[in-house]
């Protein structure tokens, strides 16, 4: 393993100390600029590797606070770095958990600003990532275990793309009717007659059928990065492991998901992505995410450790102030982003500006927007930085802005989320359109209330009725024929 000791001489031909800004691995010059965040590490070390899965790094740089750090910021340069190289890294820190701190260099970790991600159909989180979100494990060291050989691996690509001319259709938002929809789900099936199912290019096939429906924008559920093996449930009919099919559990708020992608992964699917957004933009139709920048993959305290966690646990999320080891849950999923940390809210804010400027998106429905809103403590902000700061960031002005306005903490701000930029899911259309479907009391004033724009919930705010986002139905449990009731009855 050729490595770059700490006592090297301060530059070389071959690797250089490096720049802090941009974020993760960028061109440049004739070579890479490698960028990562930790407040709180005392030793950085990135490695490639040649192939996914290989228990031993081909070159390993390790990263002397001295020389490959600026503030917070740890960076280096390597020559002639090919597109495709795989890479990841190991950081070293305190392991105090009662302090919120859990460093684990033998933890391969991925890189926060990866954009793609190779090797994720054998990921296997394992049964030590547990359900019982109240169980504190003892304060012991870090496990032993090096889990090289079954972590995933980024993919440095650099990959030019003729956009052609490329321009966002741009329909006024009371123009807009919205189809959401799964990337595998909508073509997977053989009766779809796609050559391509279940990914983005079988998406594209399907373009004149959403022409023909009327509609003006198609919304992704989540193309995020995430692992459909992290579920230790079985279904208890058959035996088989159950999988995660929604992908609402993000890995990675840059990557695209290489799984649906028709050529496989190995970054090939960051090129296939913008073809579909290509492809949709020639048509008139707009692309926007539905995006999860409220939790991630990790979990709780008993969760794997994948990315920010083993960079800066305790900048990146929500921590019980009572007991460090514990973490807030505002989202159902055993963590919360610390979302509005000065470094977690740019953090998200360069999320953002990436699906924007390079994969060419035309905006983003926020899943459980409401955690955007909560500051450290876990209490609701009255002008939340982060929120006003995407309303008002130069790069994003223009895009569609949509807010799932609640969380799994109790809050429910539909009607009064933010400030004009954000429109938002109107859950009261649904309930009142449902409820007066079902004939479970709503009236009919209320139902002719929902259908005419919702002004007892906007007009007050100065929003207008396009601001509220009109839907009977959604992904999360609520399904178009039946019965069930929502649970806030």
């Amino acid at each position: 393993i050729a490595t770059v000791p700490a006592d090297a001489p301060a530059a070389s031909d071959e690797v250089r100390d490096g720049i802090p800004l941009p974020w993760g691995a960028q061109p440049h010059a004739d070579g890479v600029n490698f960028s990562v965040f930790s407040r709180n590490a005392t030793r950085i070390r990135l490695e490639f590797h040649d192939r996914p899965g290989d228990p031993e790094p081909s070159r390993v740089f390790d990263l002397d606070p001295k020389r490959h750090r600026t503030g917070d910021v740890w960076h280096v340069w390597v020559r002639g770095v090919e597109s495709g190289q795989l890479y990841a890294y190991r950081v070293e820190g305190p392991w105090a958990p009662a302090e919120g701190h859990r460093f684990n260099p033998r933890k391969l970790l991925l890189d926060p600003f990866a954009t793609a991600i190779a090797d994720t159909d054998h990921w296997d989180f394992g049964p030590a990532r547990g359900d019982d979100r109240k169980a504190i494990p003892p304060d012991s060291a870090p496990s032993i275990k090096d889990d090289a050989t079954s972590m995933p691996r980024c993919v440095y690509m650099h990959d030019y793309y003729d956009w052609g001319g490329d321009r966002r259709p741009g329909h006024a938002p009371s123009d807009m009717v919205i189809y959401e929809t799964h990337v595998r789900g909508a073509t997977i099936h053989p009766s779809s007659g796609a050559a391509h199912p279940g990914t983005y290019l079988g998406l594209v096939e399907r373009i004149p059928y959403f022409r023909d429906l009327g509609i003006t924008t198609v919304e992704l559920m989540p193309v995020q990065e995430f692992n459909g093996n992290e579920l230790p449930r079985v279904n208890p009919q058959t035996g088989e492991r159950l999988r995660n099919y929604w992908g609402y559990n993000p890995v990675s708020f840059f990557a695209t998901k290489g799984s649906y992608s028709s050529a496989g992964g190995a970054g090939r699917q960051i090129r296939e992505f913008k073809q579909m957004v290509q492809a949709f933009h020639q048509a008139g139709i707009e692309v926007i995410l539905d995006i999860v920048l409220n939790h991630t993959a990790e979990g709780n305290q008993l969760g794997p450790t994948i990315c920010l966690r083993g960079f800066d646990n305790s900048i990146f999320y929500m921590l019980e102030e009572s007991d460090r080891r514990l973490y807030r849950d505002f989202t159902g999923t055993g963590n919360t982003m610390n979302a509005n940390h000065p470094v977690v809210r740019e953090f998200i804010r360069t999320a953002l500006r990436y699906w924007v400027t390079e994969m060419h998106v035309d905006g983003f429905r926020f899943d459980l927007a409401s955690v955007l809103g909560r500051g450290e403590d876990g209490h609701l902000l009255l002008n939340p930085p982060l929120l006003d700061s995407i309303a008002e960031d130069p790069i994003l002005r223009d895009v569609k802005l949509i807010a799932e306005a609640w969380d799994e903490g109790g809050a429910y701000q539909v009607g009064n989320f933010s400030e004009r930029r954000w429109a938002e899911w109107n859950g009261h259309y649904r309930d009142d359109v449902r409820r007066f479907w079902l004939g479970r009391g709503a009236g009919v004033g209320a139902f002719a209330s929902r259908l005419c724009g919702s002004s007892d919930l906007y007009q007050a705010s100065g929003k207008t009725p396009h601001c509220g986002g009109t839907f009977v139905t959604g992904p999360d449990g609520l399904p178009l024929t039946g019965t069930r009731s929502h649970p806030r009855e």
